[in-house]
């Protein structure tokens, strides 16, 4: 992914909140199913970790973008942002990116 397509996508991550949390149990497959729902769903989903998880935001960021083929596009504070493009998402031309909707 290109620099200019990766600063687009922070800058729409900016307005979007936390849709998946990961909490003192870590990364289970649970939440493993819900981002990649979230990511199927909507293709750019921001991540809240808590801080009582096991790992760090950064370690957390990268498992979870290698377990679901995803690029992590940002981390900043206790958030991450993720990205997996879904050619299956079916839009018009006009209509806007599906995380905002």
């Amino acid at each position: 992914m290109r620099g200019k397509d990766r600063a687009a996508l922070r800058a729409e991550a900016h307005h979007l909140r936390a849709t998946v949390h990961v909490g003192h149990h870590g990364i289970t497959a649970t939440l493993l199913q819900s981002l990649d729902e979230a990511l199927e769903a909507r293709e750019l989903v921001k991540v809240q970790v808590e801080r009582n998880a096991p790992l760090s935001v950064r370690e957390t960021a990268s498992t979870l973008a290698d377990e679901c083929q995803a690029e992590v596009i940002q981390v900043i504070g206790r958030k991450t942002t993720l990205y997996r493009h879904n050619p299956a998402l079916h839009r018009k031309p006009e209509a806007p990116p599906a995380w905002r909707e």
